[in-house]
């Protein structure tokens, strides 16, 4: 979190969004390609350094934390991840497909149906609506589904023995150390994303270390686990204390009146409810605004507008990102029964409109072709479908969409 966060542009951030992959481009997060992507190495020289960071940094732990930091291994996948990490340019309009997929929708539902007490409890507790928390759990983990198995412990010390950013690893490192000490997790299950975010809601150790909660009081602050409790309450803490105001919407989506003056929008342009009435600015579908704020125009006067608030800036403090913090309070309002946008995104280079895209996928996974969903968003699986009905079609192979072979199709 936070720095949570700071870490993924190597993750998230980075470009959290960069990591931005998958299917026809589907979780926005994606952490982990699992422990087996990340095979250890023998490596003397990680070892000696290994000794030697006990020695300086781990010297005040007890012997059994000490012996669990000495049995990490050297993973050169994740250094090799770190030093590649494939920055993808998503638009807002694809970042919001993504973070509200049908897929996301469908475990979305069930997740909430299985924990809304629990989220209802959260919000009691810290003041944040149930479905923002929720939607934080549905980006960073896919509702849990996602939460990363490789060991935190020898990936932290892969990265600070590396050193490329080695004072931020190492500091990982020790703080990874202390939750061992405290007991919450033990070596074994301390797992989490290459980068060493952790558990349901992705939490780097620092974080977890300012933030996490005991929320059963139980002695164990569990975000490992299956059951999300601890996770999502940790989450609602977090928030809480970056700020979040009770009864203020994250923002909405709103219509502006014709000839709106665009030099009026821009984070950090605030004006309160009646200065944005007095200009024409509604809700979307009509009714005047509850709160004021800035107001975001992604894609220009062509596509949707937001009324951001102050809470907007809370979740970037989870993830400094603005496509993150949009998809997280989309999804929030998605989960808690509102429809899609109302407002339109223009076409893009190729022509296409995002249900141009989405019809595209079906028909080529229809056809034999598996574009790996059908969200409208064009990843590398879908681009592989695309050559190959272009190649079986007889058209020039190009790979890129096109509304001649949505045509062709």
């Amino acid at each position: 979190m936070s720095l949570n966060r700071r870490v993924f542009s190597l993750s998230v951030m980075g470009s959290l969004l960069s990591a931005c992959v998958g299917g026809g481009g589907r979780a926005p997060v994606v952490r982990s390609s699992g422990a087996a992507s990340f095979p250890p190495q023998a490596n003397a020289a990680f070892d000696a350094w290994l000794a030697t960071f006990r020695d300086s940094k781990g010297a005040g732990f007890s012997s059994g934390t000490q012996a669990q930091l000495m049995q990490a291994q050297f993973l050169p996948g994740v250094i090799e991840r770190d030093r590649n990490q494939t920055e993808f340019t998503r638009t807002t309009e694809d970042y919001l497909a993504i973070a509200t997929s049908p897929e996301r929708m469908s475990i979305g539902a069930g997740a909430v149906r299985q924990y809304r007490g629990v989220l209802d409890e959260v919000e009691g507790r810290y003041g944040v609506p149930w479905n923002v928390v929720a939607a934080v759990w549905g980006l960073e983990s896919m509702f849990g589904t996602r939460r990363g198995d490789v060991p935190v412990v020898s990936a932290l010390a892969t990265l600070a023995f590396d050193g490329r950013r080695g004072a931020f690893f190492e500091s990982q490192l020790v703080a990874a150390l202390k939750i061992l000490e405290n007991g919450d997790v033990r070596v074994g299950g301390m797992t989490g994303s290459w980068a060493g975010a952790m558990g349901h809601t992705q939490f780097i150790p620092t974080s977890y270390l300012a933030y996490a909660v005991d929320f059963r009081g139980d002695g164990r602050r569990d975000i490992w686990g299956d059951d999300p409790t601890d996770g999502l309450a940790s989450t609602g803490a977090y928030l809480s204390k970056s700020g979040w105001q009770r009864g203020l919407p994250w923002g909405m989506e709103v219509s502006l009146p014709s000839g709106f003056d665009t030099g009026l929008a821009g984070r950090g342009k605030g004006k309160s409810a009646a200065d944005w009435n007095a200009y024409g600015v509604t809700r979307a579908g009509g009714g005047a605004l509850p709160a004021g704020g800035s107001i975001l125009l992604p894609a220009g006067t062509q596509g949707p507008a937001f009324l951001l608030t102050q809470n907007f800036n809370v979740i970037l403090r989870y993830n400094n990102a603005e496509n993150y913090a949009l998809g997280v309070g989309h999804l929030s309002d998605r989960l808690a029964g509102a429809g899609p946008l109302r407002g339109a995104f223009p076409p893009d280079a190729t022509g296409m409109t995002l249900a141009d895209r989405q019809a595209l996928q079906q028909k080529l996974t229809a056809a034999g072709f598996d574009a790996g969903g059908s969200d409208g968003v064009i990843g590398p699986k879908t681009r592989e479908a695309i050559a190959a009905a272009e190649r079986a079609l007889g058209m020039p192979v190009t790979g890129e969409p096109s509304l001649a072979l949505l045509r062709r199709l």
